[in-house]
């Protein structure tokens, strides 16, 4: 079960993002290696592998021991980074099948038959959780469900605790549930006429000559909509753009007390949740969900997210200053999917890279971190 896992992850981290890869991973070296076969020549065929992610990973326990898995890679990882917080950005995707898959269905936002994935990230990249949903379904459908976990996964630390969101999760409830359990948040607000007369004293035109720059104005105010049970905060942002003869506007609800300006920038962050997924799409593909059943389907999302973190940590705790800036692409394209010449002998296999890609001093940094980190987690 072990090295069927490890094929399973270490695969789709090298880019291998189908089962049927795995004819010709069965008889990889670095495959063999990783799934430490001593006995066996090959590592699992397509056969083995296929029954493994389809039938015996599909059921109830295993699946939930995924999402546990990645629970416990993501509280190591964050043991060995310095942090005083925590930010949790929510936000959903799609996922185009080209096929009956069960549960696929066409949603008119994408305009496409797809799966609708919800995902949460926390500042460093970290695929927090990921649920596999019908593709008609809301946004924030089944958000408690992902969230809930997370948050007790941090309700003993220390830290401060953050959500952001965007107007899909604009609900009563979810206010509510952030700060019963003590989460500072900020989402964006669908705007509406009374939201409109809160500002209106700042949608008068700008006297003069048209600046090149945005004219940017804030104002903060208490607002209470019929659903909910108090008033809450609401931060609205205001901008003359030069030719546009309607100001943009945008409204923000919080339970943060720092200015308007620092939580409209605050907010603003929440774009890089976009950027990890599109890493997840881009770099690994993880929107190739094939199986034509739905827990099949939310299996294979499990293992990509399992992959996706496994290169994350690699590139936040483990590469040197000098190449911190890659992207995920370029760390599967220059460190982990490269040609090598192998050297086999009785005892052991030496793998002979060039310095094409990567030069030997980073690299040799980078095995040298590695040991640090192994040494650190044995502690």
């Amino acid at each position: 079960m072990t090295n069927l896992l490890r094929q399973s992850v270490y695969s789709r981290l090298a880019g291998y993002k189908d089962v049927n890869d795995a004819e010709r991973l069965s008889v990889d070296p670095v495959m063999r290696a990783v799934t430490a076969k001593k006995k066996r020549k090959n590592a699992a065929n397509i056969n083995t592998i296929g029954r493994f992610e389809t039938e015996i990973l599909p059921l109830k326990k295993n699946l939930k021991g995924l999402s546990e898995i990645n629970g416990r890679w993501i509280t190591k990882a964050m043991e060995k980074t310095p942090h005083h917080r925590v930010i949790l950005d929510m936000d959903s995707s799609e996922s185009p099948v080209h096929g009956e898959q069960e549960g696929s269905a066409y949603n008119g936002h994408f305009k496409c038959n797809c799966y609708h994935p919800l995902f949460c990230f926390n500042q460093d990249g970290d695929c927090e959780g990921a649920m596999l949903r019908p593709g008609n379904v809301h946004s924030a459908d089944r958000w408690k469900e992902l969230l809930e976990p997370i948050v007790r996964r941090y309700e003993d630390k220390k830290v401060r605790k953050y959500f952001r969101g965007d107007a899909a999760f604009a609900k009563p409830e979810i206010y509510e549930y952030l700060e019963e359990n003590d989460l500072l948040y900020a989402i964006r607000l669908p705007a509406n006429d009374l939201l409109y007369d809160e500002v209106k004293h700042l949608l008068t035109h700008p006297v003069g000559r048209p600046s090149r720059k945005p004219v940017v104005r804030f104002h903060d105010f208490k607002y209470r909509a019929a659903s909910w049970k108090k008033l809450r905060r609401v931060v609205a942002k205001v901008e003359w753009h030069q030719g546009d003869l309607f100001p943009r506007v945008g409204f923000i609800i919080t339970n943060m007390s720092a200015g308007a300006e620092g939580v409209v920038r605050f907010y603003n962050g929440r774009g890089i949740a976009e950027h990890w997924i599109k890493e997840g799409k881009y770099a690994l593909n993880w929107t190739r969900l094939s199986c034509k059943h739905f827990l099949s389907n939310q299996v294979r999302l499990g293992l990509f997210v399992l992959a996706y973190n496994l290169g994350n940590f690699l590139r936040r705790l483990v590469l040197p200053g000098k190449v911190k800036h890659w992207s995920l692409r370029t760390l599967l394209v220059k460190l982990i999917k490269i040609g090598a010449k192998v050297l086999r002998h009785s005892r052991y296999v030496i793998f002979q890279m060039a310095e094409v890609a990567i030069r030997k001093e980073i690299f040799a940094e980078i095995l040298s971190r590695f040991s640090r980190l192994r040494c650190c987690s044995q502690q």
